[in-house]
């Protein structure tokens, strides 16, 4: 049987110190097996994006066991956690684009790593993942030219051009339409099942709960039940 692509056990987090701290997660426990699509759901503030961040291993665990492709991230060192990272795809509510770059430069950025892929196979590579995500004639546009939607859409082809074993996603589809929104998290679903990554998706967007396998709910950092 597989290993779990993400396996937490009694994970509490807080922020401040002293009388200032302020539990923010209370003992979490959650397991992600590969091919899984996973939303979370939950009001804003109640822990959903320090949860997704701890996962990546964008924070350092404090309290409990947090295992991501095999690895435990408490007390790893950074090494360890760069490598698993870059078995991630991260899409962020803010692009985090480079103005500097095209359309086409900004997605091949995720390739950089890849050397067994030569240059023109990273082209052609951000260009396909491109025209996934509906940008086919935007390839070679700069940020400044394109709307906050189509942004979101390069950063989301950005995570997924190089088939990530994991896929963290924090409110992807907040800045698309319906129709972007729905083809965007599709092919999110596909690469789940075909390349039996997992997906772990926080939302607010009740247009997109149907492609998942499971729906978890948190509140006041607790993860409170599971809706299938």
């Amino acid at each position: 049987m597989a290993e779990p692509i993400i396996a937490i056990q009694d994970l509490t987090h807080s922020f401040g110190r002293g009388v200032l701290r302020k539990p923010v997660l209370s003992e979490i426990s959650l397991t992600i097996e590969p091919g899984e699509v996973v939303i979370l759901m939950g009001p804003s503030g109640c822990g959903k994006t320090t949860l997704l961040t701890l996962i990546g291993g964008l924070r350092s665990l404090q309290e409990g066991s947090l295992r991501v492709l095999g690895h435990e991230f408490k007390g790893a060192r950074q090494g360890r956690l760069r490598q698993v990272r870059n078995q991630i795809g991260f899409i962020f509510q803010d692009h985090h684009l480079l103005k500097c770059l095209s359309a086409q430069q900004n997605v091949m950025m995720s390739l950089k790593l890849h050397r067994q892929w030569s240059l023109q196979q990273r082209r052609e590579a951000a260009i396909a993942m491109l025209d996934a995500v509906g940008l086919g004639d935007r390839v070679y546009y700069y940020p400044d030219n394109l709307s906050g939607g189509q942004k979101q859409r390069v950063a989301i082809a950005r995570a997924l051009v190089a088939q990530p074993r994991l896929v963290l996603a924090d409110e992807p589809t907040a800045a698309l339409d319906s129709q972007s929104g729905r083809d965007v998290v599709t092919i999110m679903q596909r690469l789940a099942k075909e390349q039996h990554c997992a997906v772990l998706i926080v939302t607010h967007d009740n247009r997109i709960l149907d492609v998942a396998d499971r729906i978890l709910q948190m509140e006041d950092g607790r993860l409170q039940s599971v809706l299938q």
